[in-house]
């Protein structure tokens, strides 16, 4: 099998080469380009001790000396180069306590995580496969190295990453490996939530988002996300819907691109069900208010997993108004785009878009034709440059400080007033026009 390698990464091998050492890309890189993907990122492994690497390479950083990693640079690009090594004892769950360097590849092989993430390659020897990864990839198998269960002991955050690759390879998890995750699933609590909060976005936005069924069903979401095994079997007994809860936030994630946000957006959108489900005497399920219920279950999920702010403020935002019905007037999108806001309403209409998807096919069609006339009325706005905004709002504080108000909360209420009367009638957005309206309004009379 040949593999094209970049040139750097074949000139940091041959480097190593002709210094008398073994050097091969290793790990998810070969994975990729043997699945003709494209690596993120291309890891090096040798049997030079990091003190040659970095006598060999002119611009070297020690990111992870005591486990034997130097990177090298060249401009803006870095490379991982790794000593042969055999790891000592995991403390933590998560890192071995110490490292012995190798002179075998093979044994540097048998100590990774998975069999597709331990094949090594170069131009001469070309694949190295020791664990049968070549054959788990032709299988699309996720298999843990060696004895699963103590890959899992070494590293909890292990378990997680083999639903990932489940979700970015769209692999099955091998038959003992999940039987495994089974049983250590609750040494997850041993991981930070900041590495929970990657594995987890990673999965989210993958091609494959519905793999995070297989996370509930070996009781991964049970130990990290057990706001997702509360919608499980949560039924939607109404003409909108033909799925439970659960299954309904499957295909909405699958239906929406697979971006951070709106993925994030889609997970947390009905999570408020379980808790605001009431059935009439007729068996129809109504889930009044759930969306104020899954904000708030978002705001809590993000803050525990170590979400940004800006991440979990607009996720929050989101889910909080991805059950607001707009009618397709430019009035009422004005409005719709004064709460939501312009930097989120195109992803409000791609969430509703998904949304929709996800529900029967009652009523489908109108609902989705409706939401592109409202896309269409959102485009003319911004073309128009029509006023929904207190930015765009033809008199300032300043202008009514000018006719007598003074700053205050009164001011706020009075700029408050003259935007919702702008985003009515379009047409009063002339500063003159809003002025007599305040005038009118601070000496008693009633505005025309």
């Amino acid at each position: 099998m040949k593999i094209e390698l970049p040139g750097r990464v074949s000139f940091i091998i041959n480097n190593l080469k002709l210094h008398g050492y073994e050097a091969f890309a290793v790990g998810g890189c070969v994975r990729d380009a043997i699945l003709a993907k494209e690596p993120e990122d291309w890891d090096i492994t040798t049997s030079a001790p990091p003190e040659a690497v970095k006598r060999l390479f002119r611009h070297t950083i020690d990111t992870g000396i005591e486990h034997g990693t130097v990177t090298v640079l060249f401009g803006n690009q870095a490379y991982e180069v790794t000593t042969y090594r055999i790891d000592g004892v995991y403390e933590n769950g998560r890192h071995p306590k110490k490292v012995t360097y190798t002179s075998k590849i093979e044994e540097d092989l048998k100590r990774r995580d998975f069999t597709i993430n331990a094949m090594a390659y170069n131009d001469e020897s070309r694949l190295v496969d020791v664990t049968g990864g070549m054959k788990d990839l032709n299988h699309h198998l996720v298999r843990c190295v060696g004895e699963p269960a103590e890959r899992f002991k070494e590293d909890a955050l292990r378990i997680l990453r083999a639903i990932r690759f489940s979700a970015q390879l769209n692999f099955k998890v091998e038959e003992n490996t999940a039987k495994a995750i089974m049983a250590l699933s609750p040494t997850l609590k041993k991981i930070s939530a900041e590495r929970i909060q990657a594995e987890l976005v990673k999965i989210l936005v993958s091609d494959h988002p519905e793999r995070i069924q297989e996370a509930y069903l070996l009781g991964i979401t049970g130990q990290i996300l057990p706001e997702w095994d509360a919608m499980a079997g949560v039924s939607q007994n109404n003409p909108h819907h033909h799925y439970d809860v659960l299954f309904h936030t499957i295909n909405a994630m699958k239906a929406i691109k697979n971006d951070k946000v709106l993925r994030l957006t889609m997970l947390f959108h009905d999570m408020g069900k379980p808790q605001t489900r009431t059935t009439d005497e007729k068996g129809v399920d109504s889930f009044i208010s759930h969306e104020k219920v899954s904000a708030e279950i978002a705001k809590e999920v993000m803050e525990r997993l170590k979400f940004d702010k800006d991440t979990i403020k607009k996720v929050t935002k989101l889910v909080l108004f991805h059950n607001h019905r707009l009618i397709s007037t430019p009035r009422s999108v004005r409005r719709g785009l004064h709460k939501i806001g312009e930097d989120l309403f195109p992803l409000y209409l791609a969430v509703r878009i998904a949304d929709i998807k996800a529900q029967s096919s009652h009523q489908r069609r109108k609902k989705l034709e409706e939401i592109v006339r409202i896309r269409d009325i959102f485009h003319k706005i911004l073309r128009e440059r029509q006023c929904f905004s207190l930015r765009d709002l033809a008199v300032s504080g300043q202008d009514l400080i000018d006719v007598g108000m003074k700053p205050g909360e009164a001011m706020g209420e009075m700029l408050e007033e003259l935007l919702q009367l702008v985003i009515d009638y379009p047409d009063l957005n002339e500063k003159n026009r809003l002025i007599i309206y305040v005038n009118r309004k601070l000496h008693g009379d009633s505005p025309v």
